[in-house]
């Protein structure tokens, strides 16, 4: 089976080479590599150029659900590898992710592990787990994932409406279509920790955003509110029975991304038990972040323009009706790929 891989990127100028060089070093090639840029400036656009393997497909202004839809329907095979031209592949990264594919699956959902070079961006990744802890459900990013085309025009393509969380919300489209969904956790992206407070809280700030102007995810948003509720409820009474249950609560939140921190760090390493108390204070701040997203998304002007497939009857039809028209787009874009192609890199 023939494959193309897809990926968006803007001022990736610092990681560009080390992405090029890692698919360059897969030990199954894919078939073509179709890269939309969103208008870089530093370098990105000029380095992508060099390499002959690669198709360049300039989109400024675009974002990352735009850049995905445009390769996708300019790439002329019909199994697609998504990620993000920041990041770095683990060198079977095609080939794991294929396996399953060739099987008979119609969407993989691979793995990603952090890339953090201190502390503190090990702290941040405490969220992420390890490939041996995933477990069928598994709901990867786009940055480690291969479907078919026909489960992606079946669900509708990326939310071009959504800045963030485009990923996400095709997911849910991919379930809630019966796409067959396997897991593949050894096919492993590397991706970068944000190294500060300020661009940990953008991150996590637009991340709830859109998981509100989506529909997404609104249980999970609604116990984190009432657990810190809760919390704040039981610092100001005093009373020692909520404050002893707000503990146990907090020790079991932070249990696993504590452990797993903690065995990522190198052993002996004092910063290990440095990462005891970071951890929780990194989730803290985190959360802190995905609330006022979150709570900002709700008061979106375009909140609620769109949600997940089983938020109701009339979204269902409107999004059949988006996969229909994204399946009728894409027969017609398939008579006319290498005119389309032409026309964007000019």
């Amino acid at each position: 089976m023939k494959a193309s891989l897809v990926a968006t990127v803007k001022d990736a100028g610092p990681w560009i080479d080390e992405f090029l060089l890692s698919l360059a070093r897969q030990t199954r090639a894919p078939d073509e590599v179709i890269v939309v840029d969103g208008g870089s400036t530093d370098g990105t656009q000029t380095a992508l150029a060099s390499h002959d393997s690669v198709t360049l497909l300039l989109e400024p202004g675009a974002n990352i659900a735009r850049g995905r839809n445009v390769a996708i329907r300019t790439a002329t095979h019909d199994v697609l590898l998504v990620t993000d031209a920041d990041c770095v592949l683990a060198p079977d990264w095609v080939e794991r992710l294929m396996e399953p594919i060739e099987g008979g699956a119609d969407v993989v959902a691979g793995a990603y592990r952090p890339i953090a070079t201190s502390l503190f961006e090990t702290a941040a990744a405490a969220w992420i787990p390890e490939p041996s802890e995933l477990r069928p459900g598994w709901m990867p990013s786009s940055r480690s994932l291969a479907l078919r085309r026909s489960a992606f025009e079946a669900a509708g393509g990326y939310p071009e409406w959504l800045d963030v969380g485009e990923d996400m919300f095709l997911n849910h489209r991919l379930v809630a279509t019966g796409a067959r969904v396997d897991l593949a956790p050894d096919a492993v992206v590397y991706w970068r920790m944000r190294p500060d407070l300020a661009s940990l809280w953008r991150q996590y700030e637009r991340y709830a955003e859109g998981d509100a102007r989506a529909g997404m995810y609104r249980r999970r948003h609604l116990l984190r509110f009432g657990t810190y509720g809760f919390l704040l409820a039981a610092v100001a009474t005093g009373r020692r029975s909520l404050l002893a249950a707000a503990a146990a609560g907090g020790a079991a939140y932070a249990w696993r991304p504590v452990r797993r921190t903690w065995r990522r760090l190198p052993a002996g390493s004092p910063e290990r038990l440095r990462s005891i108390a970071l951890v929780p204070a990194v989730m803290a701040f985190v959360d802190a972040a995905k609330m006022w997203g979150y709570a900002r998304g709700l008061v979106s002007p375009a909140s609620g323009r769109s949600g997940p497939p089983d938020t109701g009857r009339r979204r269902r039809a409107l999004s059949t009706r988006i996969a229909r028209l994204a399946s009728s787009d894409s027969r017609r874009s398939s008579n006319s790929s290498n005119h389309r192609s032409s026309e964007m890199n000019g």
